[in-house]
């Protein structure tokens, strides 16, 4: 249903490389790169997710209860990104774990701009 989502940066040469080395542990790569724009897509080639600088030139800035969930495999994936994403220069925002009911696994970060993402799975209850 989404096709790609746009993340606003004010420092789109250092999103692109914390965007990099997040994606890479996801098996993601860059896609398109333009002026102001740098997008990553998954295997398939669809879901892309866009770091861009704000068209109308003013500062990016992150919205309150907006949060990007990145879908990862298993535990140890949602593990390695969150680790990634800190190792980068994120910020935590709950290590990964169980939450809620489900079988929802996550872990919460922050981009270098401060955008909220997480890396998640779900997992079988037994």
């Amino acid at each position: 249903m989404i096709d790609f989502v746009t993340i606003g940066t004010n420092n789109l040469k250092g999103a692109g490389v914390f965007y990099d080395a997040v994606f890479d542990v996801l098996g993601g790569q860059r896609s398109t790169e333009y002026e102001g724009l740098i997008m990553w897509s998954g295997k398939s080639g669809t879901g892309s997710v866009a770091v861009i600088a704000p068209f109308d030139k003013g500062s990016a800035t992150v919205g309150n209860g907006t949060m990007l969930a990145l879908a990862a495999g298993d535990p140890e994936t949602v593990q390695a990104v969150h680790a990634k994403a800190i190792k980068m220069g994120g910020t935590d925002e709950g290590a990964p774990g169980p939450r809620g009911t489900g079988g929802f696994y996550g872990g919460y970060f922050r981009d270098l701009d401060g955008n909220k993402l997480v890396a998640f799975c779900r997992q079988e209850i037994k």
